[in-house]
């Protein structure tokens, strides 16, 4: 049950394309933290190559995945701020929306988590946010970690939703959920090598990737209904 102090959920990412993976993520993350889930498209992200698709288009594929999904949220605010997306700018933009005392959780694949401490002002976001962690296949979550992060990390792990909502920041939760193989860079590459891809993404992203020519299609017949 949610508790008298609402969790507020932000799923960041480049969703270049957004993939069944993510879809899945987020359904999770919702399911196990009774809370909606904003899906957040990045618009210039900092820490990786131009995206393949422009900002617009993503954010247009990410409609489309979350149609008809209760408690997934399409949220362009950093798609409209333009820019860089960094993540310490947009919590910090939330912490002044939300206030002080607002439990607030940033929702990160276990891949872009292992690499927290080459972010802008790592340190600083645990007093911004808590985390939840969500496996992916070959990305152990707790496993591995870089020396600085195993430090930050020391007594902030937690085991419940509850204890997200018992305080505002500084906590962190693995999400547990079934692993996907699925990454938006393999999608793009299986595009681009004419390879079967279209298992990978919902139906509506693939007519979409189809209709608009992204990420290197060419030469498929337009999908019926689409």
């Amino acid at each position: 049950m949610r508790g008298a102090r609402p969790l507020h959920v932000f799923y960041g990412g480049t969703f270049d394309p957004v993939h069944d993976g993510h879809v899945a993520v987020a359904l999770a993350a919702r399911d196990m933290l009774d809370a909606d889930i904003h899906v957040m498209p990045t618009a210039d992200p900092p820490h990786r190559d131009p995206p393949g698709a422009s900002a617009r288009a993503r954010a247009d594929m990410l409609r489309l995945a979350i149609a008809g999904k209760p408690g997934l949220i399409l949220d362009l605010r950093e798609v409209e701020r333009g820019g860089r997306s960094w993540s310490v700018d947009t919590l910090q933009a939330l912490r002044a929306q939300l206030g002080p005392d607002a439990a607030i959780a940033w929702l990160v694949g276990a891949d872009s988590f292992r690499g927290l401490d080459t972010w802008k002002s790592w340190e600083t976001l645990f007093d911004l946010t808590h985390f939840v962690v969500a496996g992916r296949a070959g990305h152990p979550i707790r496993d591995g970690l870089p020396e600085p992060l195993q430090d930050a990390l020391q007594g902030r792990w937690v085991t419940t939703p509850a204890d997200l909502r018992a305080s505002p920041t500084g906590r962190v939760l693995a999400l547990e959920q079934a692993l996907h193989a699925h990454s938006a860079t393999d999608v793009r590459a299986r595009i681009a090598a004419g390879l079967p891809w279209r298992d990978r993404v919902p139906p509506a992203v693939a007519a979409y990737i189809i209709r608009h020519r992204l990420y290197g299609v060419a030469g498929a017949a337009p999908v019926i209904g689409s």
